[in-house]
């Protein structure tokens, strides 16, 4: 890897591919499981000193990806495990519960194959999707800061698409364009030469691109979510992914279902590394009814509310995640519908449920909770951001509209004023509806 200095941050100009080798990861989806939950021990033992010393888990996700975790939702018949959203959401729960950064790092890359296996473009589905299976990782590249746009709410873009010597290339500025510093691929929304709004893949590792690693919020620190800037990046063969309406519907749901297994996850952290405390803790408080803190009433009594919360975070996860592939199967847009509204209720709830046990949890500690070494505030500054995606102040009026007066909810592909893109089978792909990484 080679580095240069840059304004607010490190600019880094080459990594280490990913490569692609035949297939990524072991013959059986079992097998895989195994290799996943073996590489999810060392992400947990690790996370929370790298989140102390910005410490990136290159080599880790890099196992990861070698271990088939990128081919999950790859049909069988194009190489991949070709497992359930269920499924799917279950194992980035586990991945939050040892770092969250790794499904937040990965969210752009199971979007874009959420999006490859609704595609009515078989060539251009299966050119990519046999890709993957075969270990290539795609990053995010769509926001843009209010500033660089007419709109102010990051759904305007003045990256673009023009040409250079006959081939199409983009330039441009990208923000909060998580998982791009890890990636092989990224999926990137430009303007084409008309003005039209369109998804195209470029080359992460190619010359023109520019990783700055300048993300400065307070979680989620190690997701690679930082500026990329792309100087004439020549798209990729079979690189426009402009999909039609109906193959959108799934997507608002789902990037926020990632980030509801990523809670479920800090949940469970949460509560084993707050056992972890009690269990090593030699004193109590002089009104403690133990000298012990490990039989302490109180103290016990917070640990059982940190399992309910993370109870309750698991069960709205299973839910909402059953119903998406639900949803999957009857492909009518009401379901989607009900599904999205569903998600959103549960957003609020498992929002509030995993905040509340970032707080408590100190109450099993005191002050032994609040030291450096310990990590614990890693995992209220990890939620606090991702509550923050997705706005949720907005989700309850949404919700309280739908049941009161049958009111839809808006995706931000269906804006009034969205450009469209110019290819006659593509519309303009839903954000992550915030610009956060």
């Amino acid at each position: 890897m080679t580095t240069d200095a840059a304004a607010n941050g490190r600019a880094i100009t080459s990594i280490r591919g990913f490569d692609q080798r035949g297939v990524a990861g072991p013959e059986s989806y079992e097998e895989a499981v195994l290799a996943f939950r073996a590489i999810f021990a060392q992400l947990a033992q690790t996370a929370g000193e790298r989140d102390r010393t910005h410490t990136h888990a290159f080599d880790l996700v890099r196992q990861l990806t070698d271990a088939g975790i990128g081919r999950l939702r790859v049909p069988v018949e194009h190489g991949g495990y070709g497992v359930d959203l269920p499924t799917l959401f279950g194992l980035l729960a586990e991945a939050g519960q040892a770092d969250s950064n790794v499904p937040q790092i990965l969210r752009g890359h199971f979007s874009a194959v959420e999006i490859l296996r609704h595609t009515p473009d078989d060539r251009v589905a299966g050119h990519w999707l046999r890709r993957i299976a075969a270990g290539a990782v795609f990053g995010n590249g769509q926001s843009e800061p209010a500033g660089a746009n007419t709109s102010g709410a990051g759904f305007d873009i003045s990256t673009h698409i023009h040409e250079v010597d006959g081939r199409a290339v983009v330039s441009g500025t990208k923000y909060y364009s998580t998982g791009s510093l890890y990636a092989d691929h990224i999926r990137v929304a430009a303007l084409d030469p008309d003005g039209n709004r369109a998804f195209v893949v470029v080359p992460a590792r190619h010359p023109g691109v520019t990783h700055v690693d300048d993300w400065d919020g307070i979680g989620q620190r190690l997701t690679g979510s930082g500026t990329t800037h792309f100087h004439q990046v020549p798209v990729e063969p079979h690189g426009h992914l402009g999909l039609v309406q109906e193959a959108l519907r799934p997507l608002p749901a789902f990037f926020q279902i990632v980030h509801l297994a990523n809670l479920a996850g800090i949940a469970r952290s949460i509560r084993d590394e707050t056992i972890a405390v009690v269990r090593s803790r030699q004193r109590t408080g002089v009104h403690a009814l133990s000298s012990v803190a490990s039989t302490d009433p109180e103290v016990l009594g917070v640990i059982g509310r940190l399992q309910a919360r993370s109870l309750t975070v698991d069960t709205l996860l299973r839910q909402v995640a059953e119903g998406l592939e639900a949803a999957d199967a009857e492909g009518a847009p009401e379901a989607y519908e009900r599904n999205y509204i569903e998600v959103s209720a549960a957003q609020v709830a498992v929002i509030e449920a995993v905040l509340d046990a970032a707080t408590i949890a100190y109450d099993a500690g005191g002050s032994s909770t609040v030291r450096e070494g310990v990590h614990l505030d890693r995992h209220w500054r990890n939620a606090r951001t991702l509550a923050s995606h997705n706005p949720v102040v907005y989700k309850p009026r949404v919700i309280g509209d739908y049941l009161v007066n049958g009111t839809s909810p808006t995706y931000s592909h269906e804006r009034p004023g969205q450009a469209r893109p110019a290819h006659s089978d593509s519309s303009s792909e839903p954000t992550n509806e915030g610009a956060l990484p």
